[in-house]
Parts: C-alpha cells; sequence; structure tokens
C-alpha cells in the first residue's frame, strides 16, 4: 500500500506481522496456495505497541527464523501502530491518476495531523458515486506513515537478508484474508448494499477497520490490546509475561473460576473481565469515530479474530458489551492448522496475498 515499494511479481511470498511478543510469518505462493508457516517468541522490549524499538534485535530474530524455516526472502510487512494516520476523503470525481493524487495530498494537507514533509503518504479509491449537490464524487481513503518508522522496519528487514516488496497496513491484510467469509456473507443477504463490517484483530494492540465488502472505509488502531491485559496480570501476580499469557488462556471467561486450583486464577478471572469491559468500549467508539463521518454506512455485523479471539469466552463478553451480532472468522486457506496458530497468522497470511 506505502509508495515506492511495489517490485517484480514474485513466484511467492512471505507476510509478516510482526508484534510486542512474536513474529508471524505466512508464506503464499502463485495463485494463493499457502506454503510454509513460522510463529516465533520475539524478547520483550523490540516491539511495543507495534512500534520498532530496537532494529538490530529484530534484524537478527528475522534472519534466524528465514534460516530455521527455509522461507521465500521476498515479504511484504504489515504496520499497526500510532503513527500512521488513515482518514476518508470525499473528492470530485477525478479520472487521471496523476491529478487524483495531487488532489489527494492537497486534501490530506488539512486532514491527517502530521507533516507530509514528514511522511510516506499514500492512497486508495473506495468507490464513486453521485455526491450530495448531484454531481460525480470519488471516496478515497488516505495514509500516512511517519517516514523515520517505515525507514527504520525497512532497515531491519533489509539487514536480514530479505526482500521487502512492499509495506501495507495490517488492516488491510486483515480484510484480505477474511475476504471469503465476507463474500459468503454477501451470497447469504443476496442482492442490495454490500454488508458493512466491523472487523477486529485481537492481538498486542486492537486494531480495527470498517470495510463495505472488501473495501476499508475507516481504519484505527488502539493500544490497548490483549498484551495490556497480560502485562496487567503479570505485575498483579508477579510472575512473568509469556506466563500471564498463558493464564489468560487457560483460565478465560466460561468456567467457573472455583475450579481452577492455581490461586492466580480468581485474579486471571477479574483482570480478563476488566479488559473484555475496556475492549468492547473501544469497539463501540471506534463505531463513533466512524459513525461521525460524512455519507457513511451503518456498520451491519463485528468480525473479531487474532489472538485474543481464541481466549476462551472473551468474545460472547465483547458481544455482550455491544448490539450487534459479534463472529469470530478463521482465513479458510489456514483451516488446517491449529486454531490459535490459524488466529494469530491470520494477518500475516493477508499481507502475502497479492493486492
Amino acid at each position: 500500500m506505502i509508495s515506492g515499494l511495489t517490485t517484480r511479481k514474485k513466484t511467492s511470498s512471505v507476510g509478516l506481522d510482526i508484534t510486542s511478543e512474536s513474529i508471524a510469518a505466512t508464506e503464499v505462493q502463485d495463485g494463493g496456495t499457502v506454503g510454509r508457516t513460522a510463529i516465533v517468541p520475539l524478547q520483550p522490549g523490540v516491539v511495543k505497541e507495534g512500534d520498532l524499538l530496537n532494529r538490530e534485535v529484530l534484524s537478527n530474530a528475522l534472519k534466524d527464523l528465514f534460516s530455521r524455516h527455509k522461507l521465500s526472502k521476498t515479504v511484504r510487512i504489515g504496520v499497526a501502530n500510532q503513527r500512521v494516520v488513515v482518514r476518508s476523503l470525499e473528492l470530485p470525481l477525478i479520472e487521471d491518476d496523476g491529478e487524483l493524487e495531487t488532489a489527494v495530498r492537497f486534501r490530506a494537507q488539512e486532514a491527517i495531523p502530521m507533516p507530509l514533509d514528514q511522511a510516506v503518504l499514500d492512497h486508495q479509491v473506495v468507490g464513486k458515486r453521485e455526491g450530495a449537490d448531484g454531481n460525480r464524487v470519488v471516496d478515497v481513503l488516505a495514509v500516512a506513515a511517519r517516514r523515520d518508522m517505515v525507514a527504520g522496519l525497512l532497515e531491519a528487514v533489509r539487514g536480514a537478508g530479505l526482500q521487502p516488496a512492499g509495506i501495507d497496513l495490517s488492516a488491510f491484510g486483515m480484510i484480505r484474508a477474511l475476504k471469503d467469509q465476507s463474500a459468503q456473507i454477501t451470497q447469504q443477504v443476496g442482492e442490495g448494499p454490500l454488508p458493512t463490517s466491523l472487523y477486529c484483530h485481537l492481538g498486542d494492540v486492537t486494531n480495527l477497520a470498517v470495510a463495505r465488502g472488501n473495501n476499508c472505509v475507516f481504519a484505527r488502531v488502539s493500544p490497548f490490546g490483549i498484551e495490556a491485559i497480560a502485562d496487567r496480570l503479570a505485575s498483579r501476580n508477579g510472575i512473568a509475561i509469556d506466563e500471564a499469557r498463558e493464564l489468560l488462556m487457560e483460565v478465560g471467561l466460561e468456567e467457573d473460576v472455583e475450579l481452577f486450583e492455581k490461586d492466580a486464577a480468581k485474579v486471571t478471572r477479574e483482570t480478563l473481565e476488566e479488559g473484555a469491559t475496556k475492549l468492547a468500549e473501544e469497539l463501540r467508539m471506534s463505531m463513533d469515530f466512524y459513525g461521525a463521518q460524512e455519507s457513511v454506512t451503518p456498520v451491519d455485523r463485528v468480525v473479531l479474530c487474532g489472538p485474543g479471539s481464541t481466549i476462551p469466552g472473551l468474545p460472547e463478553r465483547i458481544q455482550a458489551g455491544l448490539t450487534l451480532d459479534v463472529s469470530i472468522d478463521l482465513p479458510a486457506a489456514l483451516s488446517h492448522l491449529d486454531r490459535e496458530d490459524a488466529a494469530r497468522l491470520t494477518v500475516s497470511y493477508g499481507l502475502a496475498l497479492e493486492e
């Protein structure tokens, strides 16, 4: 998605989803067939809330991962952090690509809260329609990423001997990964307006995107995610973050907490309940932000994916805090994998798909 990084088509590419706790890599062959996959832990402090803090350690981790798993060295990298801004723009209909790019840059100076000379700016046409005054308009999704953030990530990837074919919003990868399920919903609904879905990837951060059909029309990243819940639990119980992550998955929100022998179970349940409430608030807030825009269609459903969607009872608890149906989706192409692995690999799979 981000300009200036597209290269010639390769026979296979690897999507890379790099978070604070792990690296997920999915290789997709020409034609969309999933090849090798890998999930490896990443030591604390390398990435925080989607932002890279230690390039050298990440380079070494990537070099080791690709050497051990024999993955293609052509990679597509996802970004999801507070240094990426996404805005919807409505412009008069412009058919010429060059003129449209100029118009987007001009409007982005006002709409995007960062100096554009310090950013990499790209855009995606969402659709064309008749505006309120009867004239034809084009809806555009503009994406701006801090140039130093992009440069640092590319340096780490190239330092591992890898060839970046592109940097993309992780939100776009999430939507692409689950588009087959979205198509099934459309077929069930039949003719009429495309369904509008709020996609929510529950990972170290909460990555949110609204899509009309398969076209992203809104995206937002909340720094509060499963990692923040695990970190709070680790602090309360005086345990390592890895153990806290395991406790969240083991205790969950389904079974009676009295059935667990561990002393930490009650604290885990309380921490997870608090986290579920906050996650539901984040989803409601995102829908409010989206709904405040002009000419939007209401959200029809919420789709959860990512590691947090496999925590027992968490999706149901989030749904209880919303007024919409909530589903849990996994890419059909990853159905041969363990459910937890497929959930973690969802974004990396979508990133590897050709746009």
